[in-house]
């Protein structure tokens, strides 16, 4: 059927191109002699029109003007008129003086041009118009969503054009927004330029619009967070372009718009990394990421293949997680040589055969139980996995020569008051213990929570405004550090060319923000209006869990490193006999009571739910000091 429909429309089209040129001929001879052709020229015209035609034609065709979509013909399409139509005029003129000798006044070749380019481009704008006069106001009778473009780029030219042409699209665009004073007062694509982003509001009023769309994929992140701070003031959905970097890197398909989301209120740009430093300890390595199948763990996966390991290992104790990784990293990676290793790192046996037989260069340790209120339910299952899991893995890697090893911490380890943060606390400890002593570079990198990981919040906040709420938020005043997963897995992977300092690292995490406001943000970005249409209701503090978080201790001095992003923190030491001491009463006394395991806990980490307000506050305003320093430098 496609194919009739092309041949139909050839047909058309050469027709309709076959009678405009003839046309254009016929004309340049009634105005060449005034409407009044002479006898002696008038045996000529038929040969020229079949002349004309035919080169015209022939040249129309070999620059492909027939399989062009008209209906998004731009100066482009002119273009490759003009050019077809000047080549068959030149053939038109070879031939006529070259073989066939007749009697054409030169005239008629430059007015017979100009006519053919008239008539031919002009049917096929002719047609494109009638197309926008019949879609455009259709669009704005049946669209009832109003949408307001910030960018008059070219960006925001292609979201016009796909709104006012698309019928699937329910918005229809009134107009753009841009700071560009060159624009303003001006049309662009049919749009008015209304002004800059100081009127964002001004014109969400004045045209009654309830989208708006932030058509700046290339700006940075930090003036997106400015423009997005305006549009808080109004009631619309937000959705923007996504970047080139998500386009190129996969995160995103192709598609015009994606609705904003929480990671844009962040406003940081786009983590740098020494791809050099990276490439260095990562390149033809064996590399072995425990958790893989989680969200930091697959993450990681994703990015350390991009720099073409010998061989990716990816260790994890759910298969179908594990399963999912895979299968993506074989597809984008198809050189990439990764192996599969469904294993639990508490059995130590198993972990033992693992480094054994496939021999890893690099770890990255990323399993671990880290649910704070299901932890503290299950303390038992947190030790046994985030302590003496990480025991075998770390001891394994010491015992096989592993080069270096990351460990993946929490925030909930500084002074924690939760049995997953005390757990990751020991974890960091069996690190530091035996690194002293051990031609192992081991490392631990600590940040906060991460956006879109599995359990998270903001997922939670999002099926809750889908389902028209309530938002649940445990307290008013709970403050929390934030991270986007990627941006978080790159600091690490970075953070592991520093290992040969063999400390704790500590990712800058920006500013804290109050889960309060992020929850009342992505309600106004969702299009509706805490607390009158979505309810937010505060649900109190869950076992386990603080206030304000802390990413490192007083007793932990914070120093720059390389990277702006990454600092160094001295880890408080302790001897590898005295770790395993406690992890052997641990284990004896504690592993089968609960209630013994909290003390044993609290014996080995002593500001295990100890003077936490104060620390608290002083880690917080130092690390915001710390970070404005050196940003600052």
């Amino acid at each position: 059927m496609r194919g009739l429909a092309y041949q139909k429309r050839m047909l058309i089209l050469t027709i309709v191109d076959a009678l405009l040129i003839g046309s254009s001929v016929f004309i340049a001879y009634q105005l060449r002699f005034e409407m009044d052709i002479p006898l002696v020229y008038w045996n000529t015209v038929p040969k020229a029109v079949i002349i004309a035609v035919l080169c015209s034609y022939l040249l129309l065709y070999q620059f492909k003007i027939y399989k062009r979509l008209w209906r998004y013909a731009s100066v482009g399409e002119l273009y490759s008129i003009v050019k077809a139509i000047t080549f068959g005029t030149v053939l038109f003129i070879l031939l006529n003086e070259i073989i066939f000798y007749y009697s054409i006044p030169r005239s008629i070749y430059l007015i017979s041009w100009m006519g053919c380019i008239i008539s031919i481009g002009g049917s096929r704008f002719i047609w494109r118009m009638k197309k926008d006069k019949y879609t455009a106001p259709n669009k704005r009778k049946s669209g009832r969503n109003r949408a307001l473009i910030i960018g008059a780029g070219d960006a925001g030219i292609l979201i016009t054009k796909e709104l006012k042409h698309s019928f699937s699209q329910d918005i229809y665009p009134v107009g753009f927004i841009d700071d560009d004073l060159n624009k303003r007062n001006f049309q662009v694509n049919g749009l008015p330029v209304l002004g800059g982003r100081e009127s964002i509001v001004e014109n969400v009023k004045k045209h009654e619009v309830s989208t708006i769309i932030i058509a700046l994929p290339s700006a940075p992140r930090s003036e997106i967070k400015q423009i997005i701070e305006i549009c808080k003031q109004v009631p619309c959905t937000l959705k923007t372009l996504p970047s080139v970097y998500d386009l190129v890197s996969g995160k995103t398909v192709i598609q015009p718009m994606r609705d904003i989301d929480v990671e844009d209120l962040l406003g940081r740009d786009p983590v740098k990394i020494d791809l050099k430093g990276i490439a260095h300890y990562i390149s033809d390595k064996v590399v072995l990421v425990t958790g893989a199948g989680g969200s930091i763990g697959s993450e990681l996966c994703r990015q350390i293949a991009m720099f073409n390991p010998m061989k990716l290992i990816l260790l994890g104790h759910g298969e179908n997680s594990i399963y999912l990784i895979e299968n993506e990293l074989r597809n984008k990676y198809t050189e990439l040589s990764v192996e599969s290793v469904i294993a639990n790192i508490q059995d130590q046996q198993r972990i033992d055969e693992v480094f054994d037989l496939l021999r890893p260069n690099v770890v990255f340790h990323a399993a671990a139980h880290k649910h704070v209120p299901l932890m503290e339910a299950n303390p038992i299952e947190a030790v046994k996995n985030n302590i003496f899991g990480t025991k075998n893995v770390v001891y394994a890697a010491d015992k096989y020569r592993v080069e270096r090893f990351v460990m993946i911490s929490s925030d909930k380890a500084v002074n924690p008051t939760s049995v997953m943060g005390v757990t990751k606390r020991v974890a960091e400890m069996i690190i530091q213990s035996i690194s002293r002593e051990s031609n192992t570079l081991f490392s631990v990198v600590r940040f906060g929570n991460v956006l879109g990981s599995r359990g998270s919040v903001i997922p939670l906040f999002k099926r809750q405004i889908s389902g028209g709420g309530p938002v649940t938020v445990t307290h008013p005043e709970m403050i929390r550090y934030f991270m986007t997963i990627p941006e978080a897995v790159q600091l690490v992977i970075q953070a592991g060319a520093f290992a040969k300092d063999r400390g704790l690292f500590v990712l800058d995490m920006g500013e804290p923000v109050k889960i309060d406001t992020l929850a009342r943000d992505l309600i106004r970005l969702s299009g509706f209006e805490p607390d009158k249409e979505i309810q937010v209701v505060y649900t109190g503090v869950r076992p386990g869990e603080k206030l304000y978080e802390e990413l490192f201790t007083t007793r932990e001095s914070l120093n720059a490193t390389n990277h702006n992003r990454i600092f160094s923190a001295r880890p408080e030491l302790i001897a590898k006999k005295e770790i395993e001491m406690y992890l052997d009463k641990l284990k004896s006394k504690a592993l089968h009571n609960h209630e013994d395991i909290c003390l044993v806990l609290q014996e080995i980490v002593p500001t295990f739910r100890r003077n936490i307000e104060k620390s608290q506050q002083n880690s917080v305003d130092i690390l915001n000091k710390k970070c404005m320093e050196y940003s600052v430098k």
